[in-house]
């Protein structure tokens, strides 16, 4: 089949459900904390989220929708805002239920630390707080805010500032998702979890 999606409902396929996300899989899932500059602390799972540059190292991830008591957006970008700062929490298997609390639409004064029951850290580099249980955290110094076509759409884009890795998922040098399975988000409410890897030599190498 072919469609061509209604720009602002995502519509014209004529399926049940919207099946973009289902092709555009899987995708990480980068656990954003950030902190507003009242003190208050805020953690949100966004699947539009991914690594785009080494050298300096840089993330980005979007934010889709609005929240009533936040304007055009929601409470990450509104406290990135504010302080210019974010970490990433990666998610492992293990946390998967801790991961979709938090993704409920709580007001801004709620901490979603709290709702879920995790410890929380204190970033080393930025002013922001940190999932303890994550087998990797990336502390970032946004770099931009892009607004993106449609309402309520924007592109946060920070650099890299800081890493923090669990020793116990550094196996002879190097760090290996096998020892905590990191979880990936597919269409609808289907996610999936990373158990086994393979490398493939590019052309050339040997």
């Amino acid at each position: 089949m072919f469609y061509q999606p209604d720009r602002n409902t995502g519509a014209g396929h004529g399926l049940p459900h919207n099946p973009f996300n289902a092709i555009v899989t899987p995708r990480p899932i980068g656990w954003i904390s950030t902190r507003g500059s009242d003190g208050s602390d805020n953690l949100a799972p966004y699947s539009f989220f991914n690594a785009v540059s080494y050298f300096p190292p840089q993330v980005m991830f979007a934010s889709t929708s609005a929240k009533p008591d936040r304007g055009d957006t929601k409470d990450s970008v509104a406290n990135i805002r504010e302080t210019g700062v974010f970490a990433v929490n990666i998610v492992s298997h293990a946390l998967r239920d801790a991961m979709n609390q938090t993704s409920g639409p709580w007001r801004r004064d709620v901490d979603e630390f709290a709702v879920a029951g995790l410890e929380k850290g204190q970033c080393q580099t930025i002013d922001c707080g940190f999932v303890t249980a994550s087998p990797a955290t990336l502390e970032c110094k946004m770099t931009q805010i892009v607004t993106l076509e449609g309402a309520n759409n924007f592109m946060v884009i920070g650099e890299v500032v800081g890493i923090r890795m669990a020793d116990d998922c550094i196996v002879d040098g190097m760090f290996d998702v096998t020892t905590f399975n990191p979880l990936s988000r597919l269409g609808y409410r289907d996610y999936a979890t990373v158990t086994e890897v393979f490398s493939l030599n590019r052309p050339g190498e040997s």
